[in-house]
């Protein structure tokens, strides 16, 4: 009954909705999903390895930094943030380097004609529709991105550290070399996880507006033409089809980094079934 009413019922209008879904507006909608995914996650990841380390740093400063960071953005929805630095133009018309309170300062000085700008620009130049988007998804990503990573640090035996520090290797180089390469092996399924859902939140920044995102030009479309709903059943049909991508790179960086714990699991088996 499902397949009879996909293809029977005129309300999908299947051949409109082919004759639309890839056209050229269309086909940049998907570019651009694509590199807000790509952007965001690297800012995201690379955030996420900082704040996951200061959360598990000895200082308590530092760790209560990292926690109250990761406890607002993953408090504050992603279509919230979205609209709110969509807005940060009416904090900050300009962003300017120098001397804070150049005017007061100089004043006092009896330097009226001196002022302590080194450089300056139009915030409408810097802060566009997609570097806002950008920045609220990157930074609700590094909260999520933040758990994650320590989680992946947290698995990994403390002998591993113990016996690092021991050969005289510092913290740093302790974390980087001896650490996190250990923890990908936990690391690296959420993270496909979050690829795959921040490919999807990427409509998000739709309401900012971003003009060149996928399901703002199908809404265009839908919205010029007056069909509305074959325009929401191309963006599944998109988004299905680019995750699928995904879910793909994501089966094999799995395969890659799980192949030492298959090969212990074999031996283990191998082991089991001699002594038996």
């Amino acid at each position: 009954m499902f397949v009879h009413m996909l293809v029977t019922n005129d309300a999908f209008q299947w051949s409109f909705m082919f004759d639309n879904m890839f056209e050229p507006p269309v086909l940049e909608g998907v570019r651009t999903s694509l590199i807000l995914t790509v952007e965001a996650m690297v800012l995201g990841v690379l955030l996420g390895i900082v704040l996951a380390v200061m959360r598990l740093s000895p200082n308590p400063v530092i760790s209560w930094v990292a926690w109250v960071y990761t406890w607002f953005f993953r408090a504050v929805p992603r279509l919230v943030l979205a609209i709110l630095f969509g807005n940060l133009l009416i904090l900050y018309q300009r962003l300017e380097i120098g001397i804070p309170f150049d005017q007061q300062l100089f004043g006092l000085l009896g330097l009226d004609d001196v002022h302590g700008r080194i450089w300056g620009v139009d915030a409408r130049t810097v802060l566009s529709g997609f570097v806002a988007g950008l920045l609220a998804l990157a930074l609700s990503e590094a909260a999520y991105m933040a758990e994650i990573v320590r989680a992946g640090i947290l698995a990994v035996d403390s002998g591993q550290t113990e016996a690092a520090h021991a050969l005289g290797m510092s913290r740093g180089l302790t974390m980087r070399k001896v650490v996190l390469p250990q923890a990908m092996r936990v690391i690296v399924p959420p993270t496909g996880n979050e690829t795959i859902a921040m490919l999807k939140d990427t409509a998000v920044v739709a309401f900012v507006p971003v003009t060149s995102e996928l399901f703002f030009q199908l809404q265009a479309i839908g919205a010029r033409t007056f069909r509305i709903f074959p325009m929401y059943v191309a963006a599944c049909l998109w988004y299905v089809a680019l995750t699928s991508l995904l879910l793909v790179a994501q089966y094999f960086l799995e395969k890659r980094f799980s192949r030492g714990v298959a090969a212990r699991a074999r031996t283990r088996a191998r082991i089991v079934g001699a002594s038996k």
